[in-house]
């Protein structure tokens, strides 16, 4: 971007809440599990169960619940109101150490069984947190996976290596697979997204890893719901955007209507990528890790040299307090302040603003294969989808109700 000639101090003028940090994990001391769970309520307290999960109770705070949600198969249950984990000592020994920053004491207890005596001495079987395969993670690597995908990756193997703990991975055969499947579908209700991921992690150390034939195992892949994507209108966008005060929050906004990113595009998104003599925003290994060029809006531009002046960023075009990148949370909790101010009823995400993007293009006459290389799209099939919810041309049509006469 060009040099403002109020600025002085560097010569590209154009930047997240941060996020509290990732607790360490360490072991601390293994503490007494009584059988009755007190009433106090400034404290920790995990039930372990039957079914090689556990129940976590703790007071509200925005970062323990993220500290829950960073966990492989965390689940929410609505109806008790209660966090349920999988059970190993290994998680309880984090959890404990991650609390004892907020100076809240963890207390285990195990659950009796419902039916049937039981000796004393049992406990559900323990799962052992063992760690995902190093060479899995090396290969991941070595393909050059983003890290995005390789966090997904681990996070949904990790699970498979440790519901089969006691068995050694390579001697797992298609049937032990399916079995995996049919427990997350079953126990967690998992999406047909989350279905395939799990079986694409799975399949990738099979396949990759321990370089087996495709045709060894023959894992079924659900059928993939036909949706469409929520869109807001123009009017809508405006009300959003107009909704946001500060500064930095409504550029983040405007950049991703204004050159439909993805918000991972967003929030690795540097200096040096806004460029303003050619009016385009260079994005750096995309989806794909796939580089594109943009459109970089007029009105954006003023904004962001406005936001330049005001923050100074120095590497990141967003940053949080310390200079790190803007996190995804962050920019998704901005969106859905805005949309709750500005009375939006839609269930719409900050990818709701991509989609708004592409479908306002296609209403104004933009032709679709340049649609879909602004978007990043591989195919032209993804980037028609858009064709489908586009109101253009439908003005001339009029419902066979409107020639009746009632």
């Amino acid at each position: 971007m060009a040099r403002d000639t109020t600025d002085t101090s560097q010569s590209s003028p154009i930047f997240i809440p941060e996020a509290p940090s990732e607790a360490v994990i360490l072991h601390t001391e293994k503490r007494p599990e009584p059988s009755v769970p007190p009433a106090q309520k400034q404290q920790v307290t995990v039930t372990v169960l039957a079914n090689k999960r556990m129940e976590v109770r703790f007071p509200y705070h925005p970062a323990h619940l993220k500290k829950m949600k960073s966990i492989p198969y965390y689940f929410w249950d609505t109806t008790l109101k209660v966090w349920t984990l999988p059970y190993a000592q290994a998680l309880i020994e984090e959890l404990s150490h991650y609390f004892e920053q907020y100076g809240l004491p963890l207390l285990v207890y195990n659950k009796p069984k419902e039916a049937g005596p039981a000796p004393a001495t049992a406990k559900p079987k323990v799962a052992l947190l063992k760690p995902c395969p190093k060479e899995y993670l090396d290969t991941l690597t070595l393909k050059g996976y983003s890290p995005n995908t390789v966090k997904q990756y681990k996070s949904l193997f990790l699970d498979f290596v440790n519901y089969y703990a006691d068995r050694d991975l390579a001697t797992l055969e298609e049937a032990d697979i399916k079995a995996y499947l049919l427990h997350l579908i079953d126990d967690y209700d998992i999406s047909a997204s989350h279905q395939n991921s799990a079986v694409n992690a799975i399949k990738f150390y099979y396949e990759k890893v321990l370089r087996r034939p495709r045709t060894v195992y023959y894992l079924d892949r659900p059928r993939k719901a036909q949706t469409l994507p929520e869109v807001l209108s123009e009017e809508e966008v405006t009300r959003i955007m107009q909704a946001v005060d500060n500064l930095k929050h409504k550029c983040i906004l405007l950049l991703i209507y204004s050159a439909g990113l993805r918000a991972g595009e967003l929030i690795n998104l540097k200096v040096t990528d806004i460029d303003s003599q050619r009016k385009v925003l260079n994005i750096r290994a995309g989806k794909g890790q796939k580089d594109r060029i943009t459109l970089l809006s007029e009105k954006i531009l003023l904004y962001l040299r406005q936001y330049y002046l005001a923050y100074r960023p120095k590497v990141w075009l967003f940053e949080g307090q310390t200079g790190e990148a803007y996190s995804y949370a962050s920019a998704r909790k901005i969106f859905k302040n805005a949309c709750l101010k500005a009375g939006i009823q839609k269930e719409a995400t900050l990818h709701t603003l991509r989609h708004s993007f592409a479908t306002h293009l296609l209403e104004q006459g933009a032709d679709l294969r340049y649609i879909q290389s602004l978007l990043g799209h591989h195919s032209s099939k993804t980037t028609e989808l858009y064709t489908h919810i586009t109101r253009k041309g439908m003005e001339k049509i009029k419902s066979p109700l409107d020639h009746l006469k009632i």
